[in-house]
């Protein structure tokens, strides 16, 4: 299969300042292929996809030292799994560090190689530091850049992940490969620390250069939900949807952001009429870490509402189940959790509680078991106190962390359903000492977000119970 012109040979990695140490010209092309798939959020089916192009990238060039980077660190950095739970994973994790001791690379590559090492320890902020020592001295170094972006995602580090774009962006030119995906990046990282406006321009510059951009549609629809624009979000998603719709690792996730619209509407069937047709076949299709906490958070939601969502837990639970014992991401964790709750699966719910602890209790480099005592466990508890009813106890869990839940990763509109949560159990408290929590709860959402109808039938639903007095 002939590889599309397009491609950058050993030649043109050169002439870009990123030189590639392999003599094949097909493996820097099938690198710069499994490169673009992984910014586009697309696996190409002409090159077999992603899993194709690192099979023929592997074959092009076995030793191949940023091959095998790119190839190891897709699977970590998608965390459905671990060198500890994959033993092959941790073969060819082992193989790649040999290697690499023994080829003559460039200061860049060895750091990669020393970042994809650092971050399978769980050590995500000592990866993100020699991710930045990469893009300090190369900053058209893509995959530095999406790799360190997604880490300081999974730990919440909004500034980080806004202002490692920025330092980059000026050395993108027009002409380059990928430099309008920058600028997705880069809004992203805007909208996360609220500068709403300039994120929603730089992510429509992006869509102007390639409407097919997934992550900039993804950054518009953020904005759109946090300002409760939720007429404007609907049409950007309808008007846009022909265009994202093949980008098959993200088109899930923006479902999920139409879904809340329509959430926040009060259109619970219409919700789960994108659920049903979009993201749980999206679910059983890819097993996919971002579909799984998009089926989870998207149900849990709409039970917080009082819709009923019949067995659809169940359809979740076979593919969340398998994951209970991992413990990669405290927020993949939570996740977890709602979907063996949901489904009323009492062993899986206890072997996720009792292996969570396990792991916050053991030593090491990994910041996210350091994480679990303090965060983590709290919150899951809460999970499970809310569940049995018992909705002081709940706020009680919550209340202390509810400023520290950032630091479990994801985004704020990912995180809100943890917001909701503690304003569900607020509503709910019998403890005198709570009356007016979910008053004053309700006045900061509606602060923060104005014109959220969802947060107006809260507040109706608080005044029904005598406590906005």
């Amino acid at each position: 299969m002939a590889l599309p012109a397009s491609l950058r040979d050993c030649q043109a990695w050169k002439d870009a300042g990123l030189p590639l140490s392999t003599p094949s010209n097909e493996a820097c092309r099938l690198y710069d292929a499994t490169l673009t798939q992984y910014v586009k959020w697309t696996n190409d089916k002409s090159l077999g996809g992603l899993q194709g192009s690192l099979e023929k990238l592997k074959a092009a060039d076995p030793t191949f030292a940023m091959g095998q980077v790119i190839s190891n660190g897709l699977l970590l950095i998608g965390t459905g799994t671990s060198v500890q739970l994959d033993p092959e994973l941790a073969r060819n994790l082992k193989t790649m560090v040999e290697n690499s001791q023994a080829q003559p690379l460039t200061p860049r590559e060895r750091l990669h190689v020393s970042a994809v090492e650092t971050f399978a320890k769980g050590d995500f902020p000592g990866a993100c530091n020699l991710w930045e020592a990469i893009l300090r001295d190369h900053p058209t170094d893509m995959l530095a850049l999406k790799f360190s972006h997604d880490a300081y995602f999974y730990l919440g580090l909004q500034q980080q992940m806004r202002d490692s774009a920025a330092r980059v962006y000026p050395f993108w030119t027009p002409d380059m490969p990928l430099s309008s995906y920058v600028k997705g990046i880069y809004s992203f990282g805007l909208m996360e620390t609220n500068l709403y406006d300039q994120a929603e321009k730089l992510a429509k510059e992006a869509l102007s250069v390639n409407p097919t951009d997934a992550w900039s549609v993804h950054t518009v629809a953020h904005v759109h939900e946090m300002r409760a624009d939720i007429k404007d979000g609907l049409e950007f998603m309808r008007r846009s949807e022909p265009n994202w719709k093949d980008a098959d690792m993200l088109a899930c996730h923006n479902y999920w952001h139409w879904a809340l619209y329509l959430i926040e509407k009060g259109e619970h069937e219409a919700a789960l009429t994108i659920y049903d047709n979009h993201i749980l076949p999206s679910l059983q299709a890819s097993g996919a870490m971002l579909d799984v906490v998009d089926s989870c958070s998207l149900l849990y939601r709409l039970q917080l509402e009082g819709v009923p969502v019949g067995r659809r837990w169940q359809d979740v639970l076979p593919v969340t189940q398998k994951h209970s014992r991992d413990h990669i991401l405290l927020f993949n964790d939570a996740h977890f959790l709602m979907a063996s709750l949901g489904a009323q699966d009492t062993r899986t719910t206890q072997e996720l509680l009792s292996t969570l602890q396990e792991a916050s209790d053991s030593p090491g480099e990994n910041c996210q078991h350091r994480l679990a005592r303090k965060v983590g466990l709290p919150l899951c508890q809460a999970l499970v106190e809310a569940e049995s009813g018992n909705s002081d106890r709940a706020v009680d869990l919550l209340l202390p962390i509810r400023y520290q839940i950032t630091e479990i990763g994801g985004s704020n509109a990912q995180r809100d359903v943890f917001n909701q949560l503690l304003i569900h159990a607020a509503l709910n408290c019998t403890s005198s000492g709570y009356r007016n929590l979910a008053r004053s709860l309700l006045m900061e959402r509606d602060a923060l977000k104005p014109g959220s109808p969802l947060t107006e039938r809260l507040i109706r639903k608080a005044a029904a119970r005598h406590l906005l007095q």
